[in-house]
């Protein structure tokens, strides 16, 4: 009998959460998905040394001798997740995602130009837009951003997504993806109730099907990628999405078992169910933002927790830069 990975990629694309290059190459998902705190521990790792060396010395060219430790490290972080990307890209068939600073998450005009940014040293490296998906967070300002960018051609990924509000958002966008978070959705529930809760019981995995019943039915383009799960049982719930994005040590747990895979969400059922059509403007929008305590408190940490990431990545590159520069500084003599 077929493994449940290979079951589950019948009916799903199958995408690596991840930014260890070689566990990507191991499962040879069709598109990959990064993050600050993905590329912050890929960044540590001894195997990535001469990635972040090299961006590193880029940089330091670039900023000229005056340029502090600091203000080179600065500028490789941003150069960091695209010299990523590229590595990822030369062994997937389909398209990485790159974010966009988490801490510009409020702020449309600088999301927009630092996706131009992230899109032009793609293409300047000989990559195609069409192979690049701008990670933003799914405030008003990243979905009004990502509405301007899609319209430029940059396909957009919306990300710390746990409200159908920021999905309604994001698809009357025309963004081209979603990236609902199950797992973060499930942890603030047994956190407030107390409760463990399993299967189709998954406030996460209900929060998914929601989503992608209601863009189905309505004939929404943007296409649905569950993110951030915490076991097998949750993609088990949400086999037949557009996409799911997994981490390697749930694509191995996939891997290794068998049994029946039946598909749980079909768009030709969802076309048929009676579901309430909503008008999301800023007003709706911030209205029921407020109303969801769990979407309010975790995108709130999410972007809080991706902040920390990059003030983390940019730490770990000055000190890095500065060993770098001893080490010039003892070979010149």
């Amino acid at each position: 009998m077929a493994t449940l990975l290979e079951q589950l990629r019948s009916m799903t694309t199958v995408v690596s959460d991840s930014g260890d290059i070689n566990s990507i190459a191991q499962f040879k998902p069709t598109d990959a998905t990064t993050n600050p705190s993905l590329i912050a521990a890929a960044a540590a790792m001894p195997a990535y040394a001469p990635i972040v060396d090299e961006v590193l010395l880029n940089a330091r060219e670039q900023a000229g001798n005056h340029a502090t430790d600091k203000e080179v490290a600065a500028l490789a972080f941003k150069e960091l997740a695209v010299a990523f990307g590229r590595k990822i890209l030369a062994i997937i068939p389909g398209r990485v995602s790159t974010e966009v600073d988490a801490r510009l998450s409020y702020d449309t005009e600088k999301s927009i130009e630092t996706a131009r940014e992230i899109i032009a040293q793609y293409e300047k490296a000989g990559i195609s837009r069409e192979r690049v998906l701008i990670k933003l967070a799914s405030t008003w300002e990243g979905i009004k951003a990502a509405e301007v960018l899609e319209k430029e051609g940059i396909h957009c990924n919306m990300t710390l997504l746990f409200g159908l509000h920021q999905a309604i958002a994001s698809a009357e966008a025309k963004v081209t993806l979603i990236s609902p978070f199950v797992g973060r959705i499930l942890d603030w529930y047994k956190k407030d109730t107390g409760k463990d809760y399993t299967g189709a019981d998954d406030p996460g995995v209900k929060s998914v099907t929601t989503i992608y019943n209601y863009y189905k039915r309505f004939g929404y383009k943007t296409v649905v990628m569950g993110a951030s799960f915490r076991n097998i049982g949750e993609i088990i719930e949400l086999a037949g999405c557009d996409l799911l994005t997994i981490a390697p040590k749930l694509l191995a747990e996939l891997e290794a078992s068998s049994g029946d895979l039946p598909r749980k969400l079909d768009p030709a059922k969802a076309a048929s169910m009676t579901i309430e059509r909503l008008t999301i403007d800023k007003a709706t929008f911030d209205r029921m933002h407020a109303a969801d305590r769990m979407a309010n408190d975790k995108l709130k940490e999410g972007i809080e927790s991706f902040s920390k990431a990059l003030e983390d990545l940019e730490l770990l590159l000055a000190k890095r830069l500065s060993e770098l520069s001893e080490k010039q500084a003892v070979g010149v003599h």
